[in-house]
């Protein structure tokens, strides 16, 4: 089964707007990668996301383009420095592909550690609205893809 960590598109400065919504850049991008994800075929059954404004938005875009079937909603444990185990229980209990729309450092200290265990390695990047598809199966995690706006 495949799941999807998608790191929020670009965001304003705190300075300019402290609830740091999407650029129009960041709208853009997510735009970009949610139609590259459809191209794809990529189904999920939900978006969950931090409910920081960002990520709200980004998966608002990818639920837009993707349609997923419970629709997209704020959950804990996603937030920037939030602890991976967290996000991990959730993704082990989905009995479904989902997406998770998230920030850094949590993103790619959660993608570590389903992948090597530890949560302190880098496996993939993660620049703003970029996504890796991670799979798990009996053997563990991998990371299938990763695909990143200035790749399209």
């Amino acid at each position: 089964m495949d799941f999807f960590l998608v790191r929020h598109g670009e965001a304003k400065p705190e300075y300019e707007d402290p609830e740091r919504p999407l650029t129009d850049r960041g709208r853009r991008e997510a735009e970009k990668i949610a139609r590259a994800l459809c191209a794809k075929d990529v189904s999920v059954s939900e978006i969950l996301h931090s409910g920081k404004r960002r990520a709200k938005q980004t998966a608002e875009i990818m639920a837009r383009v993707l349609s997923p079937g419970r629709g997209a909603r704020a959950i804990t444990g996603l937030a920037p420095e939030d602890d991976p185990v967290l996000a991990r229980a959730e993704l082990e209990a989905a009995g479904a592909s989902v997406m998770l729309v998230g920030h850094l450092p949590h993103l790619g200290r959660l993608a570590a550690l389903l992948v090597t265990g530890d949560g302190e390695r880098s496996v993939v990047e993660f620049p703003p609205a970029a996504v890796a598809c991670l799979s798990r199966a009996e053997d563990g995690w991998k990371v299938e893809w990763s695909l990143a706006p200035d790749m399209l």
